[in-house]
C-alpha cells in the first residue's frame, strides 16, 4: 500500500447527526490515543455545528479541539482542530473526512477516517472517494457503523 491507510465508516443511518456523532467518536478515539487529528467539514456551518457538538455529544467525554484558522501557537498545542480549508501541518495523524470530496492533500495523511452517509447522495459521494483513494494506490477497507 502507498499513501494514507484510508477506512470508510458507512452509515446505515441517513440523518446528518449520526454523522457527526460518527465522526465525534472517531476525533475521541484517535485523541486518547495521543494522536492529532484534523476534521475536515463541508461548510462553515457544519464546522460550528461540529465543534458544538464535540462539546455536548457525550456526558462522559471531553475532546479539546479548535476551529482553523486559528491562532498557530495555540492550534499546535490543541490536539483536534476543525475546518473547511487544508488544515495546518502540525495535525496530520488523522483526517476525518466529513466533506463530499477528497481532499486534495490526503497522502500527506498518516490515516484518513472517511463516514459516508446512509441516504443515497451520500453514499454516492463515498463510492466517488473510495475511488479516488484506491486510483491513488491506497486500500480503502470499510468498517460499517
Amino acid at each position: 500500500m502507498t499513501g494514507p491507510q484510508v477506512d470508510f465508516y458507512p452509515l446505515a443511518a441517513t440523518d446528518r447527526r449520526s454523522r457527526l456523532v460518527a465522526a465525534c467518536r472517531l476525533a475521541e478515539k484517535a485523541y486518547e490515543q495521543g494522536l492529532k487529528v484534523a476534521v475536515r467539514t463541508t461548510s462553515p456551518a457544519e464546522t460550528a455545528e461540529f465543534d458544538e457538538l464535540l462539546w455536548t455529544w457525550s456526558d462522559g467525554s471531553f475532546v479539546p479541539h479548535g476551529v482553523w484558522p486559528a491562532d498557530p501557537e495555540a492550534a499546535a498545542l490543541t490536539p483536534v482542530l476543525v475546518g473547511t480549508a487544508s488544515l495546518p501541518e502540525t495535525h496530520r495523524d488523522v483526517l476525518i473526512n466529513l466533506a463530499p470530496d477528497a481532499p486534495a492533500d490526503f497522502s500527506a495523511y498518516a490515516r484518513v477516517c472517511d463516514v459516508v452517509g446512509g441516504d443515497e447522495d451520500g453514499k454516492k459521494a463515498g463510492r466517488q472517494r473510495w475511488r479516488v483513494y484506491r486510483d491513488a494506490g491506497c486500500t480503502p477497507e470499510a468498517h460499517p457503523v
